[in-house]
């Protein structure tokens, strides 16, 4: 699932943004959702701190201390993948804005159907093959670094992210090259990420992840998950 937070010092142009992004996940079956929205700079920053969020759609002209240009620059210094989608009235900001690397800019008024061609886009963009979204079906991307393990539960593949859980009918045969090399085989029924483990009890054959979930390592996998997190140098 990808999720949206949304930025204006409008309440009412907020309301409105939301439901016909609402409307546009409907309609074209984007397993996507609107987790947050605020007139506030000081809000929107401590959210994007504590949570996952894949889109931001933010005003320029915000009437605060700092302008959208400068709350994307600091966004910047610490997400590089989150993809910025400015709104203005003022089209002087164009500029600007992609000198942020901003995905793109709506002037205002928002027109409903330059709003569904950017979304359009934007969706064709993560389903690419150059970012760090993974598809799991034509509509569900999950950002790799969401991702703690995938489980395999009969016909199923389950994937646990932090935000949910995604279930999809394949077999670990074909899923499996698809993955990148933070995805690594340690059960017959589990492959962890890396990236997301906090410790490993090789006694116990227990992994555990940074949301304290935690999935089994099997004899056959042993030897060489092992030799993988020696060289991450994950704590054991």
């Amino acid at each position: 699932m990808l999720n949206f937070v949304l930025c204006d010092d409008n309440i009412n142009f907020l309301n409105s943004l939301e439901n016909a992004l609402n409307k546009l996940f409907l309609k074209y079956d984007f397993d996507s959702k609107i987790v947050f929205k605020s007139t506030k700079i000081s809000d929107l920053l401590d959210y994007l701190q504590k949570n996952s969020v894949h889109v931001l759609f933010l005003d320029i002209n915000l009437k605060s201390s700092m302008n959208g240009i400068s709350v994307a620059e600091k966004i910047r210094q610490t997400n590089k993948d989150i993809y910025i989608i400015f709104i203005t009235a003022y089209i002087e900001y164009v500029f600007l804005a992609f000198q942020v690397k901003a995905f793109d800019y709506l002037p205002k008024p928002l027109s409903p159907e330059r709003l569904e061609a950017s979304l359009l886009r934007l969706f064709d963009d993560i389903g690419s093959s150059s970012n760090n979204f993974i598809c799991i079906n034509n509509k569900t991307y999950i950002k790799e670094d969401d991702i703690y393990f995938i489980k395999r539960d009969g016909m199923k593949l389950v994937f646990a992210t932090n935000y949910n859980n995604y279930e999809i009918y394949s077999s670990f045969k074909k899923f499996f090259p698809k993955l990148p090399d933070n995805f690594v085989r340690c059960h017959k029924s589990y492959i962890a990420n890396i990236n997301n483990i906090t410790s490993v009890e090789a006694n116990r054959n227990m992994i555990t992840f940074s949301n304290n979930a935690e999935c089994y390592i099997g004899p056959r996998y042993k030897n060489n998950f092992l030799e993988v997190i020696n060289n991450e140098n994950i704590s054991k």
